[in-house]
């Protein structure tokens, strides 16, 4: 199983580069275990990887690999302590999400889309500097009853049920980003409200099932 993983997690962050929403070694990703996570190395080309360089973590943020977790490590752990859903966790560096983020830039019910982020818009954390926990903090509080945010002068950070899943709403989001700053662009966009996104909410509860 934790071959198997290890793979996907390779496999995952390949496909993340490979749509766009990051490049380079920018980025980390990791995936729940019983005891714990399997996380992305620090500073290691995606294309480089092997399963064996796949860190091993647990909850108390300890590891026994002689490689490095990436260096954004507590704020996967900690969603992983504090959120029994958070089954798969993707943070990239976006162009779109990252240029809102650099604004301070939340994005809100431009479009109904935005309910797939769990919530009636997408926050922006705000800034601390990377892999601290003053940062994780941030990120904690910007998801609160979401499944994205973005990270202020920083990117986006997606947690779902499975990898496919998490790299799918990191994509949608992106999405979402770059309609929200065209809008910007051309004038005000009309924002949906309250109202509209509870209902979008709902119809989300069973979007997508065939049952």
């Amino acid at each position: 199983m934790s071959e198997g993983l290890r793979r996907q997690l390779i496999e995952t962050a390949l496909a993340m580069n490979a749509s766009g929403i990051n490049k380079g070694r920018s980025g980390n990703l990791s995936v729940r275990t019983e005891d714990g996570c399997l996380i992305t190395p620090s500073a290691v080309h995606y294309s480089d990887l092997s399963p064996g360089d796949i860190v091993a973590m647990n909850l108390d943020g300890k590891w026994q690999d002689s490689v490095k977790p990436s260096s954004e490590w507590r704020f996967h752990r900690d969603l992983y302590r504090h959120r029994e859903d958070a089954q798969a966790i993707v943070h990239a560096h976006p162009v779109y999400c990252a240029t809102l983020a650099c604004m301070g830039r939340s994005i809100p019910a431009v479009h109904y889309m935005v309910a797939a982020a769990g919530g009636g818009d997408i926050r922006c954390a705000a800034y601390a500097t990377f892999g601290t926990q003053e940062l994780s903090d941030y990120v904690l509080m910007a998801m609160t009853g979401r499944k994205a945010c973005l990270m202020a002068n920083h990117g986006l950070l997606c947690l779902e049920q499975d990898l496919p899943r998490a790299l799918a709403l990191a994509v949608e989001v992106e999405q979402l980003a770059q309609m929200y700053y065209q809008c910007l662009l051309a004038g005000e966009p009309v924002i949906l409200d309250e109202e509209e996104m509870g209902r979008v909410l709902e119809k989300f509860k069973s979007y997508g099932r065939q049952d």
